[in-house]
């Protein structure tokens, strides 16, 4: 079985793409898994490794943070900073690292390919339950990679040989899940996920409003559940992150992408309503891989989809 790629000759002379991970330790394994030389390009702040990958396509890898809000920042700056130049812009931003696996769909050494990218807890408590900002009439919680670029990179994955391997939402958080209630309550209200992690939708926020593609690759080191570091198998995680990566069609994977416009920004969020709070206007853009805003509704029930 081969994997059919598209003509990397249609797509950009040299495809660029942004990785972006929380800690050192994910770069590294990145970094492993691409090969080529990395050199060190300084940025406000910080500073990212660079790729020649072997396929000619440049790939950026940034270990920008733990959380939403420091991967929004880190990828933020590298997509301005990086960007400026004219036509010298990134084709793809991944979101990538290790995760939390939803059992029976994602054990460890899962390998897991987003299909959804989805804030999981950005919303407010109510006395009928947790009620994300969608349905607050604030903007949107969830973010859909391009269904090409899923399926070229499960598929590529699987011609490499990984044989553990999940599609579904992939969940950010600010709190790790630490008990069997709240993964219950969250496969409740999710029942696509597959994994959770922490920075997947601040990476997709800002490769948004930047008009930037994104998806997100993650392996699985530990059960969503009950917090029991004993469980967790980080090494064999970073092992499986390497892997994936060395098997990734970089080049080939911006031409199943083209930009797309930023989603619009709230013209005030702090004054904002939550109860009278209106959808965008009529007109104004929102980007394919967001689900905008709908009319509002009545907040969920806790523990219901």
């Amino acid at each position: 079985m081969t994997v059919r790629l598209p003509d990397e000759q249609s797509g950009p002379a040299r495809a660029r793409l942004l990785v972006v991970v929380a800690v050192p330790a994910e770069a590294e394994a990145v970094l492993r898994g691409l090969g080529g030389a990395a050199r060190r390009v300084p940025l406000p702040g910080g500073a990212l490794d660079r790729v020649a990958h072997p396929s000619g396509a440049t790939v950026d890898v940034l270990a920008g943070g733990v959380g939403p809000g420091a991967a929004a920042a880190a990828a933020a700056t590298a997509l301005t900073a990086l960007s400026a130049p004219a036509g010298d812009r990134y084709d793809l931003v991944v979101s990538a690292g290790i995760a939390g696996g939803f059992a029976p769909r994602a054990p460890i050494g899962t390998t897991v390919v987003a299909g959804a990218i989805v804030a999981a807890d950005l919303g407010a408590e109510t006395p009928e339950g947790f009620a994300d900002v969608t349905e607050l009439g604030f903007g949107t919680v969830r973010h859909t990679p391009a269904p090409a670029t899923v399926a070229l990179v499960a598929e590529a994955l699987r011609v490499a040989g990984v044989d553990t391997l999940a599609t579904g939402a992939v969940l950010t958080v600010s709190t790790v899940t630490g008990s069997a209630g709240r993964a219950a309550a969250l496969t409740a209200r999710h029942p696509d996920a597959v994994a959770e992690a922490m920075e997947g939708f601040g990476v997709a926020e800002a490769a948004a409003r930047h008009g930037v593609p994104a998806f997100e690759l993650r392996t699985v080191s530990n059960p969503v559940g009950p917090r029991d570091r004993s469980a967790w198998r980080i090494g064999e995680a970073l092992g499986a992150l390497e892997r994936a990566f060395a098997a990734l069609p970089c080049a080939a994977l911006p031409v199943l992408n083209p930009p797309t416009p930023a989603d619009p920004v709230p013209s005030d969020p702090v004054s904002a309503d939550p109860v009278s709070a209106e959808p965008p206007a009529a007109g104004q853009p929102q980007s394919h891989r967001a689900d905008p805003p709908g009319p509002r509704r009545a907040p969920k029930e806790a523990g219901r989809g």
